[in-house]
């Protein structure tokens, strides 16, 4: 395991986020944010040229540059063209209004296990690099699986560098906090049931280089499926820092007042882990503590943090979204998906909360970016 010296509490908090006991009854809220809304609608198809499918990755784009436009959402593809698993290799961008392009053929700018198969773990950050994860297959099968890279793209969509070996495993989800020459990637692995976090130098001129990787979390479940390929922990996201006008977006049940905490979907174990001190640790917090379990969750994969605090996520197994406070009520669930068998089943994975917008998600059934709204 990396070690790396502890970084000032100070300089964290100044960072900017890039993307937050168990209830099984629905409780009033007076921040819920899916009562209001009510209606899905559809952005744009992501299925590009090539034939590329099965959306995974999404990601906002936080500034300008190159080739990358402010407000834009990036998609990655899992699948080809032959609907195989673990062999997409596109990376298309989507403006509000709908307009679609291919922002990134990406292929493995240097050593990466297995090649590339494109999944939900993307990052775009503000110095202008987007890194994406590979868990790649040669025939869509678990058979062929192999451990994958991180591919570091630059902002005109070439691909310019890897991150592999050591401790990536199969990254499978991730998000970032991102400052002007530092950014911290929080990864899932979805081979070996890891998180890590990843310390990067970044600039806008020179690729990013890891100063560490470290284990923070370990001990989760996974296993090959056939039809879902691999199964194991998803979804990441950090609580926001506090805002001066309300204090009570960062309080948590969990680590330190004012300290943000990493949430983990436990896919397998149907539930959202916490791990604590997540930007300054330097060991596994195991499989964390429990924010929520049961209820209404069905096999969460993707999830996202409101500003607000509250944690949204989705089901592999009845195309439902679920709100969470920070103390771990689960208080609204709305439907985005129920085709197939079962209804919703497998339709969901990345979504980012908008504020004034709100939710944008890929839809697996409809090779689709949607918007809740």
């Amino acid at each position: 395991m990396s070690r790396n010296s502890r970084t000032p509490l100070s300089f964290l908090f100044t960072l900017l986020a890039v993307l937050v006991t168990s209830s099984s009854a629905f409780a009033a809220d007076n921040d819920n944010i899916l009562k209001n809304l009510h209606k899905v609608s559809t952005i744009a198809s992501t299925v590009p040229s090539n034939g590329d499918v099965n959306p995974y990755g999404v990601a906002r784009v936080p500034r300008s540059i190159g080739n990358l436009t402010e407000g834009h959402v990036l998609v990655s593809n899992f699948n080809n063209s032959s609907n195989l698993q673990g062999t997409g290799t596109t990376i298309v961008d989507v403006a509000p209004n709908g307009a679609v392009s291919l922002f990134a053929q990406v292929s493995a700018a240097g050593p990466c296990p297995g090649g590339v198969g494109l999944t939900t773990a993307l990052a775009v950050l503000r110095s202008g690099w987007v890194i994406v994860g590979s868990l790649p297959t040669v025939d869509g099968t678990s058979n062929t699986l192999q451990a994958g890279c991180l591919v570091v793209v630059d902002n005109t969509g070439k691909s310019v560098e890897t991150f592999f070996g050591s401790l990536i495993d199969g990254p499978w989800d991730m998000t970032a906090l991102d400052g002007e020459d530092q950014a911290f990637l929080f990864v899932t692995n979805v081979l070996n049931g890891t998180v890590l976090r990843i310390n990067l130098r970044v600039s806008e001129s020179k690729m990013p280089w890891i100063e560490s990787m470290t284990v923070i979390g370990s001990g989760f479940s996974e296993r090959t499926d056939p039809a879902a390929l691999v199964i194991g922990p998803t979804g990441v996201g950090l609580s926001p820092n506090c805002a001066d006008s309300d204090p009570g977006d960062c309080i948590t049940k969990f680590g330190e007042p004012g300290e943000p905490v990493l949430y983990v979907a436990d896919t397998l174990n149907n539930r959202i882990a916490v791990i604590t001190d997540a930007l300054r640790r330097n060991d596994s917090a195991g499989t964390g503590e429990t924010l929520t379990a049961g209820g209404v969750l069905n096999g969460p994969l993707g999830l996202t943090v409101a500003e607000g605090g509250h944690v949204l996520t989705v089901n592999s197994g009845d195309g439902l979204i679920i709100e969470i406070t920070q103390q771990g009520a689960q208080i609204a669930k709305t439907l985005l998906d129920n085709s197939g068998a079962p209804p919703g089943a497998g339709t969901l994975f990345g979504l980012i909360y908008e504020q004034g917008r709100g939710v944008v998600f890929v839809d697996d059934a409809t090779n689709t970016l949607n918007l809740l709204r």
